[in-house]
């Protein structure tokens, strides 16, 4: 799988109702940082159940 951004391989994929979107590093990092910088974090926590290491 591919970025939804650019032409890099994904590093992450994340899945809702059926699509699934991948993201390379650097475009998971600047998305993760404007999470950070919202009020949206707060509600994202709230709708995902976060687990550490398996």
């Amino acid at each position: 799988m591919y970025c939804h951004y650019c032409d890099r391989e994904a590093a992450y994929e994340a899945e809702s109702d059926g699509v699934t979107v991948g993201l390379c590093e650097v475009h998971f990092r600047e998305r993760v940082q404007e999470l950070a910088d919202s009020d949206e974090l707060e509600a994202l926590k709230e709708h995902v159940d976060v687990e550490g290491p398996e």
